[in-house]
């Protein structure tokens, strides 16, 4: 008679599938609250204590330590038949283990470094770890989603090596991110402010910092990233490269990967990266906004009383580069500003955080056109991630670009200080440029962008450049402010905004010839505010 061991956290459908292995002439060994649970759905199932002997002891922290549970799953069919026979050990055929809610227990506001370590699974990993390393005659399961595809092959009597090998290569992922989680709890435990977390005390002191779910705060000497393929893409940014989208196990449900594709084919490589920018950008707003963007930059931007309003400042900025963009705004799409959009443009994908029944009714008439909702208030976890970056041979590694001037620390350093209206318009082209590929210009007017030069290697022409999209486009620099990403060297980009008729510039500073900037605003009569940070865009 084959045995199997069941020991999980996540008794999500365990019930049924120990009842199907009875059916299927499988014996049952358990342990704790999975014992508990069987016992009370009236299945015939052995306690692990009765089988070993041996007592569940230290408060449960011993239990499946034992020679006949680890003999019987690592025992090797072919060679230890003997020893097994000698000591009583039975083979295990299949293991069925997950793992303490580790994850959850930190994510717990009042979580200490106390209850955190008590949540640590040591029996489990190791009976997870011998079953996956003994997978020629071990079959492990650690997700109850893979029961009815275990429970299909022996139905079969198919449960054959390959199926074993993928089973045990999971139950490695799976033991393999347990681990991190933990390595990166205790390194930020280390990080502890006060230096108390290793101390005597640290059991009853509250652990705040909660961005332990894939890397730490403190970067960790060894990275180990986990994630979960979601989607294979078409193919890359251009047809002959292959791709595929990866999410964390932790995606906040707020996140790009998770949000709901409501109308129109799959996304593409360019999609995704473009929606990535267009969704960070206007979780920057407040007020009702809304964000083009073409090849990862912003080519139009606007806030209004109305998202309707802010679509047709954002298209005015640029109405050519719009074309085939990303469009994302942060309030509803109705069924007059899908009209609009319709009647104007071609557009790749919508992004808003909810839609109009009839506005979702009119794209499908249009099945190229991808509306995608997703909550676009800014998930307060987003904060803790970090940035990766593949480079030859490895990944650049960084905290997100969350740092925001506030405006008491910004400092005029002209003779002249912004206006009120000049001062809320400055907030919105600083934001903005943070979005925009560096060197990043942008130069804006009643709360909307005018003029956006991106991605040049020298600054003055980031400048040059917007003033010449904006009069493409019949737009007026004269009375716009400008904001760039960083510092300008030369005095010259601050001249030729002067000569296109800016009134306010707002920057990092910090150059060596902030001197001779500053000189040439007080000259053209505009001010100027330092802030101290800067947002290079890469």
């Amino acid at each position: 008679m084959p045995i199997a061991l069941l020991s999980v956290s996540d008794k999500s459908g365990i019930v049924e599938f120990a009842s199907q292995l009875l059916d299927h002439g499988y014996e049952l060994l358990s342990s704790g609250g999975t014992y508990k649970t069987l016992v009370q759905a009236g299945l015939t199932v052995t306690e692990v204590s009765a089988y070993t002997g041996f007592p569940e002891i230290m408060g449960g922290r011993v239990k499946t330590l034992h020679p006949k549970i680890h003999g019987g799953i690592l025992g090797r069919r072919d060679q230890d038949q003997d020893t097994m026979a000698e000591h009583a050990i039975d083979a295990i055929d299949l293991v069925c283990v997950n793992l303490y809610p580790f994850a959850q227990t930190i994510a717990r506001e009042d979580v200490t470094l106390s209850l955190a370590t008590e949540n640590i699974d040591i029996g489990g990993p190791a009976m997870i770890r011998a079953a996956a390393k003994n997978n020629r005659w071990v079959s492990v399961v650690v997700n109850p989603q893979d029961y009815t595809k275990v429970l299909t092959a022996i139905a079969a009597n198919n449960l054959n090596s390959v199926l074993r090998l993928e089973l045990a290569q999971q139950a490695f992922n799976h033991t393999a991110q347990y681990d991190r989680l933990i390595a990166d709890f205790y390194a930020q435990a280390l990080q502890d402010p006060n230096n108390t977390a290793t101390s005597k005390t640290a059991t009853s002191k509250t652990v705040t910092s909660k961005s332990t779910t894939h890397l730490s705060d403190a970067l960790p000497e060894t990275l180990a990233v986990k994630l979960q393929k979601i989607q294979d893409l078409r193919y890359g940014e251009n047809s002959h490269q292959h791709a595929a989208v990866y999410a964390y196990d932790d995606a906040p449900a707020a996140s790009l990967v998770k949000a709901q594709l409501v109308q129109g084919k799959p996304m593409s490589y360019n999609n995704i990266a473009d929606a990535d920018a267009a969704l960070s950008c206007v979780r920057e707003f407040n007020l009702p906004a809304c964000i083009i963007v073409k090849h990862a930059n912003p080519c139009g931007a606007a806030v209004a009383d109305t998202v309707f309003a802010a679509y047709e400042l954002a298209y005015a900025t640029d109405p050519t580069a719009a074309f085939g963009g990303i469009i994302a705004i942060n309030q509803m799409f109705d069924d007059q500003l899908c009209e609009k959009i319709l009647s104007q443009q071609f557009v790749e994908v919508i992004i808003a955080p909810k839609a109009a029944p009839a506005a979702i009714e009119r794209l499908k008439q249009k099945p190229n056109i991808r509306l995608l909702l997703v909550d676009t208030a800014s998930p307060t976890d987003l904060q803790s991630k970090k940035q990766l970056k593949s480079v030859d041979g490895g990944l650049l590694v960084q905290d997100q670009d969350m740092g925001q001037a506030a405006q008491a620390s910004y400092e005029v350093v002209t003779a002249r200080a912004p206006s009120e209206q000049e001062m809320i318009d400055l907030k919105f082209a600083w934001l903005l440029a943070k979005y925009v590929k560096s060197n990043a210009i942008v130069y804006a007017k009643d709360g909307a962008a005018v003029g956006v030069g991106a991605g040049q290697m020298s600054r003055v022409f980031s400048a040059k450049i917007a003033t010449i999209k904006a009069a493409d486009e019949g737009l007026v620099i004269k009375g716009s402010v400008l904001a760039s990403d960083a510092f300008f060297p030369f005095r010259d980009g601050v001249d030729i905004a002067a000569a296109a008729g800016v009134t306010a510039i707002i920057q990092p500073g910090g150059s060596m010839r902030d001197g001779e900037v500053i000189a040439a605003a007080n000259e053209a009569g505009i001010a100027m505010i330092f802030t101290g940070v800067r947002h290079f865009r890469h």
